[in-house]
């Protein structure tokens, strides 16, 4: 009771909510075409930051040098427009923008340190040949992902998936990139951290000082605008002149190598390096890592959903938006990763941006995607020991496994399980290196068989919140958000 007698007011938590509140564009709405377009270059440069540092460590190692590099670039960035286009008008139609996956890298990084590619002794020529190894091995796991996802294989998989197995999925893809973070803006402090403290400023406390919640969203833009040219500054200035060559690569504007090595235009088409070569090893490890690619991009999705306002993705849209991945990696495949390009010139420039810049954007959007994840504990019970073991045992066991699996193979050469088949090996260190699969894989497991007989465990797991959307059909608002455009639903329903 209150000293005068009233009745104090109940302290009640905050309520559970399907859908995101504040949201000023959801998947039904849009900006205007002025905005629209500022936005996606927004994205687009984001993308650029993922597809710069992929190609800036598996060039080299399969023999290319900044031509090549170029070309790789403005390949992905080619391709990664169509299967963004593809995702988001027949796939999950979530706003995500589909690009490099760092899942990829040790199979070609495999194929590129194997001893058939060796006998090549000019450079450009084992480039072509490991292209041609990994287109190949490409097309073969985009068939898998395409089977997994429109034979509804990954539809099966979602509908026992609930918000407390969701969390360290969700969370995890994006923790688990940490690594590509704070340690690489540490590369070049001298620009990684202003751009780390400007981004904050104008996307947190601007927005607060002018009471508008529209001020920070080309707050990226701004961002790479005012310290992209303070790194030019520093650049001419000859700050970095006497510094180390590790440091020059990673904070000059000039040393990508990329705009002298672009030329203004070239179309691509499919094959250009000749045919693709298919090796059994190759096929598997990148089949292995397509698996990872699905796990990620599920936790992406689930995120998107929740950022657009959406309900809860459907377990079908899930599947349907997994086939599109597999139809995008067979573009990868018959395009190849570093086949061809469109507009270099402009690409070029762009990717002379210092990759600490980049860097310091993950440090904040990578963040997002990981507190997306823990709003997914709203739908738990967290006073239940049988939740809070499922969720504290799947994070850290997502965040220590791929820590050793990356660890013992930095410090030896190869990961820890080294058999006489390289392809197993890297089958193995495919999946335990990635953090949201290994805690999938956990939590998962852990929340289908644990205290499964028990009454309780239905509710404590959430996924009383999430029933009415394990079918499509059972709420309305699944076809408002995720409903194929021009009627295809009458020809492809969703289940």
């Amino acid at each position: 009771m209150a000293p005068g007698g009233g009745k104090v007011d109940e302290l009640l938590p905050h309520p559970v909510k399907d859908q995101l509140p504040g949201v000023d564009y959801c998947l039904t709405s849009s900006p205007s075409w002025p905005e629209g377009i500022l936005l996606g270059f927004q994205h687009y440069l984001v993308m650029l930051g993922t597809i710069v540092i992929v190609s800036t460590i598996l060039i080299p190692l399969m023999g290319g040098g900044n031509v090549e590099k170029a070309e790789m670039i403005q390949t992905l960035l080619f391709v990664a427009a169509i299967k963004t286009l593809l995702q988001t008008w027949f796939g999950t139609r979530l706003p995500v923008v589909v690009g490099a996956s760092y899942a990829f890298l040790i199979p070609a990084i495999s194929v590129a340190f194997s001893s058939r590619m060796s006998i090549f002794l000019d450079p450009h020529q084992r480039f072509k040949q490991s292209v041609r190894t990994i287109q190949g091995a490409l097309i073969i796991a985009s068939l898998f992902q395409i089977i997994v996802g429109f034979f509804g294989f990954w539809r099966i998989f979602a509908r026992f998936l609930s918000p407390l197995s969701a969390v360290p999925l969700v969370t995890l893809t994006g923790l688990g990139l940490f690594a590509f973070g704070f340690p690489r803006l540490a590369d070049c402090v001298e620009v990684g951290i202003p751009a780390l403290v400007i981004l904050v400023i104008l996307s947190q406390y601007i927005p607060q000082k002018l009471k508008s919640r529209g001020a920070d969203r080309f707050a990226i833009i701004v961002s790479i605008g005012i310290v992209w040219a303070f790194a030019e500054i520093l650049t001419a200035a000859g700050a970095y002149n006497k510094r180390s060559p590790k440091t020059q690569l990673s904070c000059r504007t000039d040393r990508s190598g990329l705009i002298s090595a672009a030329p203004w235009i070239r179309v691509p088409y499919p094959f250009q390096w000749g045919r693709p070569s298919f090796n059994a090893g190759d096929t598997f490890a990148m089949v292995a890592a397509s698996l990872v690619a699905i796990v990620e991009s599920t936790g992406t999705f689930i995120a998107a959903s929740r950022f657009g306002s959406a309900t809860p993705v459907p377990p079908s849209v899930l599947s349907r938006g997994v086939g599109w991945l597999g139809v995008g990696t067979l573009l990868d495949g018959f395009f190849g990763t570093v086949c061809a390009y469109l507009s270099g010139k402009f690409g070029a420039v762009l990717a002379s941006i210092p990759l600490p810049i980049i860097a310091a954007l993950y440090c904040v959007l990578f963040a997002y995607v990981a507190s997306a994840g823990l709003g997914f504990l709203q739908f738990c019970n967290l006073n239940s020991y049988r939740s809070m073991f499922i969720i504290g045992f799947s994070l850290f066991m997502g965040l220590s496994v791929p820590q050793y699996f990356n660890e013992h193979l930095l410090l030896s050469g190869h990961g820890p399980v080294h058999t006489g088949s390289t392809a197993f090996n890297n089958i193995v260190q495919v999946i335990f290196s990635s953090p949201a699969t290994v805690a999938i894989i956990v939590a998962y497991l852990l929340d289908s068989t644990l205290s499964r007989g028990h009454s309780f465990t239905h509710r404590d797991s959430g996924r009383h919140w999430w029933e009415k959307f394990r079918n499509f059909n059972q709420d309305t608002r699944s076809e408002e958000f995720y409903s194929l455009p021009l009627n295809l639903n009458r020809f492809f329903p969703s289940l």
